[in-house]
């Protein structure tokens, strides 16, 4: 059985004092529940080392929401993956659809990016998705087919044990809309069979895929429930304490 994993996105949110306040809450809550799920809050760069000192020795870990694949360098604003890691990251977010859409990173950018994270020991959430216009044109299969691809050129077998893949369907991100379970499960199957081609069965049956679109306290275990359904990036959801851990319940 693979374990559920549930990350929280928190994107351009919450300032030292209120990551602060996010996270106390979110730990005295878990306290109590003891979720048989991974838990993983990825805040802001400003607030990473604040939140690895209050999340030790608790059941959350801690992940960024982007990296750049140099090591240092004339690279005004950026964060290297070693940054990361010595604040106490053991993941981070890459190839998010706002990077892509917004931010211009390729698919050979992301890849570079997660070869990077990859060889400091930071574990990839790659993540892949199709846009609103490529799931009317019926290309979604084409899409993810692509990106889970062209992210993975030169990862070894062994390296994908330290791999997360995160579906994140860009139409249903912050928009209210969700992929229905079946829907989300159908691509989340074809993700693995993309990656049990590539690899192996062995390879497919450990990968961990999470789903990533308007996760909520009400519909996250129907979604959860899904056979190839591991787990959830969460974004909006994930700010409030209660409603991240009716997600975790989920789980």
């Amino acid at each position: 059985m693979r374990k559920k994993i549930i990350a929280g996105n928190w994107k351009m949110n919450n300032n030292l004092q209120e990551s602060e306040k996010l996270i106390v809450e979110l730990k005295n809550l878990l306290q109590n529940e003891k979720p048989n799920c991974e838990v993983i809050i990825c805040p802001p760069f400003t607030s990473l080392t604040e939140a690895s000192k209050l999340i030790d020795g608790s059941l959350i870990k801690l992940g960024a929401q982007n990296m750049h694949f140099e090591e240092n360098g004339a690279y005004t604003g950026e964060i290297s993956a070693s940054m990361l890691k010595s604040v106490g990251c053991e993941f981070v977010i890459l190839g998010h659809s706002e990077r892509r859409n917004i931010f211009g990173e390729t698919d050979e950018v992301i890849n570079t990016k997660i070869m990077k994270a990859l060889s400091i020991e930071l574990k990839p959430i790659f993540c892949v998705g199709e846009l609103l216009e490529e799931r009317e044109a019926g290309t979604t299969n084409d899409v993810i087919k692509h990106q889970v691809l062209k992210g993975l050129e030169g990862i070894s077998a062994n390296e994908m044990k330290n791999i997360l893949i995160a579906y994140e369907p860009v139409w249903a991100i912050g928009t209210g809309k969700t992929a229905t379970p079946d829907q989300a499960q159908e691509v989340h199957e074809f993700i693995r069979d993309l990656i049990e081609i590539k690899y192996s069965h062995t390879v497919s049956s450990k990968l961990v895929i999470q789903y990533g679109g308007s996760v909520k306290p009400d519909n996250a275990k129907e979604l959860l429930s899904q056979k190839d359904i591991d787990g959830a990036l969460v974004g909006g959801a994930c700010l409030k304490a209660d409603s991240f851990l009716g997600i975790i319940k989920g789980a």
